[in-house]
């Protein structure tokens, strides 16, 4: 069974006219996660990374386990306010104003090489805020890694517009 089809589609959420995909119903079928992570694991276990980042929230759970097997730290990235120590931030525009996200100061040095993990991309606003925000801590981006590319919404073009590479497992076009 395919990735694509443990992911549940539920309309008009959160509002009417968006398809929402929930891989909640992914994350808890345990050979859906064991896919997941076994196909990421498979495509970064002989790219030089440093350091997995992962954003919040889902970014957590994947980053977490990919870094485990890969053998690497994981980072995460916050909304702001979250994070105990001194942080560096990264504020980046939402279709109706602005938010923010942090790193600890200390999470990324200088030369690492990060693989960015997160479950969906849309508009790659919070994907690009954090490649952004992981390059002042004078890190480099090998690629940015989600299980769900909407390519119609518009983010894939943005991150290779800006130089990067991105990697999705799958993707819902239109439907």
């Amino acid at each position: 069974m395919s990735i694509k089809s443990k992911i549940r589609t539920i309309p008009d959420f959160p509002q009417k006219g968006v398809m929402f995909r929930d891989i909640t119903t992914l994350l808890k079928d345990p050979d859906g996660l064991r896919e997941v992570i076994d196909s990421f694991v498979e495509r970064y276990r002989d790219v030089p990374v440093d350091a997995v980042v992962g954003l919040e929230a889902r970014g957590f759970i994947l980053g977490g386990a990919v870094a485990y097997r890969l053998g690497k730290g994981f980072v995460p990235v916050r909304k702001k306010g979250k994070l105990p120590y001194k942080t560096e931030s990264y504020e980046y525009e939402l279709e109706y104003g602005a938010d923010a996200i942090e790193m600890h100061v200390d999470a990324i040095g200088k030369g690492d090489r990060v693989l960015i993990v997160d479950d969906l991309l849309a508009t790659g606003g919070t994907a690009l805020a954090a490649a952004k925000l992981i390059e002042k801590l004078g890190g480099s981006i090998v690629e940015m890694a989600f299980i769900v590319d909407l390519p119609d919404v518009g983010g894939r073009a943005r991150i290779a517009g800006a130089g990067y590479r991105m990697f999705a497992l799958c993707e819902f076009e239109g439907d």
